[in-house]
């Protein structure tokens, strides 16, 4: 079934390159529209100044279950050219960005560089795709040179332009991942378990060497059950996990279970910080940018679980680590 789904989304990328190919700038700055904020961030980066970008998607919002507004839609048709995630991260604008495509307009995946790559794609046991691909900073270098590529071939003149753009922010990405690397390693082995709201961290897990259990599914709309917190409750305890975390775009009631669940049965929980998953932090801020979301995130990380990381993170620019 996973085989079949990954085909259709590689087809429907294909399709999309295709229709598009004859594309190109009518002026400058051209419009560029993108889903959400991780996208966007890198998309701004290796346009630089050739293209305006606008987000849809903000701060402390869920996609898994974001339905596009008439706003979006205004903007997405006005678009130049669109950028989205796939791997049905927006399965509700699936359909509109489907017939943009079928309509012309250049509409890319990010995750078309990987998608293909059954070894990297994860999925859980129902074979859902896992769409957090910019958990792990090497899946987020891949999708920077997937953009460059598109904005190439949909600007031929200004192409090593967006190479070179893209060349300085992955530099920046490569930092980003050792610092990610060396402050979760720092973590005691018997304490590497990271405990969310949600299924948001595989690919930060097998990255960077970290045990990863959610309460929710892959997709926000799936509900955790009774027993599914009774599991991880002595999941929990039995292994002395001294915090969880909640999420900056998932409700926290699940994880406010968790720590009564624990306390009633002699084990004390602490709210190790708010992770961001699905969104990134407040626009204009250090963590509304995809390397302080990073940067944000494994440093919380680390110093919650008995690591070692600057209070301030890798760049001393986080206003809020814990």
């Amino acid at each position: 079934m996973r085989k079949y789904i990954l085909k259709i989304s590689l087809l429907f990328a294909a399709c999309c390159a295709a229709l598009t190919a004859q594309a190109e700038p009518k002026s400058y700055p051209y419009e560029i529209v993108t889903t959400v904020g991780m996208i966007t961030d890198i998309v701004r980066n290796v346009a630089g100044d050739k293209a305006r970008v606008e987000g849809l998607i903000g701060e402390g919002i869920d996609p898994h279950l974001y339905k596009p507004t008439r706003a979006d839609l205004i903007a997405l048709k006005r678009a130049d050219i669109i950028f989205y995630n796939g791997l049905m991260l927006e399965g509700k604008m699936a359909d509109v960005l489907t017939k943009l495509a079928r309509r012309g307009q250049p509409v890319y995946a990010v995750t078309e560089g990987i998608d293909d790559d059954s070894d990297y794609v994860l999925s859980d046991e129902s074979e859902h795709y896992d769409p957090h691909v910019w958990m792990d900073v090497r899946g987020w270098i891949s999708a920077t040179f997937v953009v460059a590529k598109s904005l190439s071939e949909f600007d031929p003149k200004n192409a090593s332009y967006y190479q070179s753009n893209a060349r300085t922010y992955a530099a920046e990405l490569e930092t980003l991942d050792n610092y990610a690397r060396e402050v979760i390693a720092s973590i005691p082995e018997n304490q590497r378990y990271l405990v969310t709201a949600h299924d948001a961290f595989n690919y930060l897990g097998r990255a960077y060497g970290i045990e990863v259990r959610g309460v929710q599914g892959l997709s926000t709309e799936s509900e955790a059950g009774v027993r599914d917190i009774e599991l991880l409750v002595t999941f929990l305890v039995e292994n002395q996990i001294p915090a969880v975390f909640i999420e900056s775009s998932v409700s926290d009631k699940n994880v406010r279970a968790l720590i009564e669940g624990a306390k009633a049965k002699g084990h004390t929980l602490k709210i190790g910080g708010e992770l961001f998953s699905d969104a990134m932090g407040p626009a204009g801020t250090y963590e509304g940018t995809y390397i302080g979301m990073i940067d944000h995130n494994a440093t919380t990380i680390a110093n919650a679980l008995g690591g070692e990381a600057p209070a301030k993170g890798m760049n001393g620019k986080l206003s809020d680590a814990h």
